[in-house]
């Protein structure tokens, strides 16, 4: 596997109908590719473990997709094992009143992890140029100066909040923040039939919403949407991943060997002790053998 294929830096000439939805004709098996993913996470559960003692940066993980893509599934495998402590995991939806009354990234800034811990987001920030992009009725929501309906939303205004989502990603860079962010790219016809499972498996049916039918109905514009999104927000300090996702586990596999890799190249050690913590630990061990 060669997650780098799949890793989107500079956006100028992406084109999203260059990258397939379907894993390699070289792909392992179904059964090796939980092998291969068992041991990477296996690998990611230690490496975890001195990513939280070491305390020197945080890892957020975006996961975004069109409905049935496998953000879910995605999401579970890679916290599989993975100690609570030190992960937390947001799913966003429509946002509340309250949220409306904030800049659209301050729900989503509160939302990042602190030094030491994992943050996964199914679905995020990027909603605002994907969903509002492709329904700007929601834009009026935010109540912004001068747009009162639709037209009021100025030509650049798209271009504008892209930078402002680059900026954003760049300051939590910047402070320590590893930002990966994974479009699950799945085909129309796989989504469709997911989406018949859903329905017709009656242990699945929860997972079914009406709404759904209506972004499926939008899907081209929805392409557009991503494939402007990741143009104009790959950055190499937080690069775009586009997974084929009509093989799960080929995905699953993908994005475990990323984050693995991610944390490979951090060099992790343990913290090492100062001379006062030296003499609290001899004191320590005085005070046990005398106890």
């Amino acid at each position: 596997m060669n997650p780098s294929k799949y890793c989107i830096t500079q956006g100028t000439s992406f084109k999203l109908n260059d990258y397939k939805t379907t894993a390699p004709n070289d792909a392992a098996e179904k059964q090796h590719l939980k092998e291969i993913l068992q041991k990477d996470i296996e690998e990611i559960q230690k490496l975890q473990q001195l990513f939280f003692a070491s305390k020197r940066h945080s890892i957020l993980l975006i996961f975004q997709a069109m409905d049935a893509a496998g953000k879910d599934g995605a999401i579970k495998n890679i916290a599989t094992g993975i100690n609570p402590q030190g992960c937390e995991v947001f799913s966003f939806k429509a946002p509340t009143e309250e949220e409306y009354r904030h800049d659209f990234l301050w729900r989503h800034h509160l939302a990042t992890p602190e030094k030491g811990k994992f943050g996964i987001h199914n679905r995020s920030h990027y909603e605002f140029v994907l969903a509002c992009k492709v329904n700007p009725e929601f834009i009026l929501n935010e109540n912004m100066p001068g747009i009162f309906k639709v037209s009021d939303i100025a030509k650049d205004f798209w271009k504008e909040r892209y930078q402002r989502i680059s900026s954003f990603e760049s300051q939590l860079v910047d402070t320590g923040t590893i930002v990966l962010k994974f479009f699950l790219n799945i085909s129309k016809e796989e989504q469709k039939k997911r989406l018949l499972e859903r329905i017709n498996d009656p242990n699945k049916n929860w997972k079914f919403q009406l709404g759904d039918l209506k972004t499926r109905s939008q899907w081209d514009l929805y392409m557009n949407a991503y494939e402007e999104a990741i143009k104009n927000t790959s950055q190499k300090k937080s690069p775009w991943y586009v997974i084929p996702a009509d093989d799960k586990w080929y995905a699953r596999a993908i994005i475990a060997r990323v984050l693995k890799e991610t944390l490979l190249e951090l060099n992790l050690q343990y913290p090492k002790l100062n001379s006062d913590s030296a003499a609290m630990f001899e004191e320590a061990k005085k005070i046990l053998s005398a106890s």
